[in-house]
């Protein structure tokens, strides 16, 4: 049914006389959530939108609306745009067909979902019967169709369950949250290995340690990896900051820039978001950004690319009704050869990062970070000996990772945004306050 409304688009943009690219997208979420450890809601919302750009008199025009009863006043709109905008510096794909299969994966029932947090809610509390959970799945589905006057059409469906198990523990005036989560594409989420996670956390934090402000070896595991470095390879690595020059790496294709065991990739075969076309019509491809420490690519939309003289990477995506930009299907980083318990044991005096705050304050752009530590923990002999607070960590990503001591041999996914190791650095700058 909701081709037929592309189509009709497309028929009045014609009529019009005008280029035009249509994308429909339509999602349904059904979350269940546990608050304080109890259930607190069950509600699912669904929302739909067409977004349209059109090329008229060689200008970019570009409407959206949630309303898919007045198509016309849409397109109008579209190209009422077109007459204030710029000129148009790239056309929309052509002679493109893709659909991509429709997975098989049912979700499971409400019922079964509640039964589940209920169970993790009674495990967390055998080990700590103090610790308030809050618990949230979310079965999410969408669809996404793609159309333009220039013969393309493609058509996605996707789907996710999310499962995020988080835990409150007041000690006084001591506050220590923890959260540990998984989302899946095909399958059910790892129920006992996100509560396995979560108590791993409490374990590791249930003694207390102060560290002085200085250099020290530090670890981040794949959470602090995605939330601080998986961020800065994607905006470094964009085309739009290359041709803006914004980007550290501007300069800098084909040079060595990290250690040779560095490998940053994009893979949209694999993972929660994974894709055979981006939202522009573009075929996707696995991409080395880095490849053994050298910057060997950058990503690109059909805007950005056309601008720099090239093709598009297929990496034009969208969030939901919005025009498309340069993002990563994710971002991926090779292992290394140690374990995550070698690495920990091979650290005389350090930290290790597991959640932070104010990743997104940092200079990215500079290639600089600077992370306030939300749950870290402090190593001694080898050991860890309890959790440290009030604690910054901050460095320049060149550096750090020109003193690398290890990657762990394993990679986790972090959503289904990141497939990253463990990262052990020799020193990073570590603030401490009291």
């Amino acid at each position: 049914m909701k081709d037929k409304v592309i189509e009709q688009v497309i028929d009045l943009a014609k009529k019009k006389g005008v280029e035009a690219e249509v994308y429909y997208v339509s999602s349904q979420d059904t979350p269940i959530e546990f608050a304080n450890n109890r259930l607190k809601s069950l509600e699912t919302k669904a929302s739909e939108g067409i977004a349209l750009r059109v090329i008229a008199d060689n200008k970019l025009g570009f409407a959206s609306s949630t309303d898919l009863t007045r198509l016309s006043d849409l397109v109008d709109a579209a190209i009422a745009t077109a007459e204030i905008g710029d000129p148009v510096e790239f056309d929309f794909a052509r002679d493109f067909n893709g659909i991509e299969d429709k997975k098989e994966f049912q979700f499971p029932k409400t019922a079964k979902l509640v039964e589940v947090g209920e169970d993790l809610i009674a495990k967390v509390h055998q080990y700590n019967p103090d610790i308030l959970v809050d618990i949230s799945f979310h079965s999410r589905s969408g669809r996404a169709e793609l159309a333009t006057t220039t013969d393309v059409y493609t058509e996605q469906n996707g789907q996710s369950l999310s499962a995020v198990l988080s835990g409150n523990l007041v000690r006084g005036e001591d506050f220590l949250q923890a959260y540990s989560y998984e989302v899946s594409r095909d399958r059910q989420p790892d129920y006992e290995a996100i509560l396995n996670k979560l108590i791993k956390k409490y374990q590791r934090a249930e003694g207390s340690a102060k560290i002085k402000s200085g250099t020290y070896p530090v670890l981040f595991t794949p959470s602090a990896v995605s939330s601080t470095m998986g961020r800065m390879f994607g905006t470094i690595f964009s085309g739009q900051s290359l041709v803006q020059k914004a980007s550290p790496l501007t300069d800098k294709l084909g040079e060595k820039m990290f250690d040779d065991r560095i490998n940053v990739y994009e893979d949209p075969t694999i993972g929660v978001s994974a894709c055979d076309f981006d939202d522009e019509g573009v075929p996707t491809s696995k991409k080395y950004l880095v490849n053994q420490g050298v910057i060997e690519q950058f990503y690109w939309d059909r805007r950005w690319a056309a601008r720099y003289g090239i093709e598009s990477s297929g990496n034009g995506f969208r969030g939901g009704i919005s025009l498309p930009s340069p993002s990563l299907a994710n971002v991926c980083l090779t292992p290394g050869s140690t374990t995550v318990d070698d690495l920990i044991a091979g650290m005389e005096e350090g930290i290790i990062v597991d959640q932070v705050l104010g990743a997104g304050q940092s200079n990215i752009l500079a290639g600089e970070f600077s992370v306030n530590i939300d749950l870290g923990y402090k190593v001694e002999g080898g050991q860890i000996i309890g959790r440290v607070k009030d604690t910054m960590v901050a460095g320049n990503i060149f550096e750090a990772f020109s003193n690398l001591i290890d990657l762990s041999d394993r990679a986790e996914w972090v959503g289904g945004s990141s497939y990253v190791p463990h990262i052990l650095f020799a020193k990073l700058g570590v603030a401490a306050r009291g």
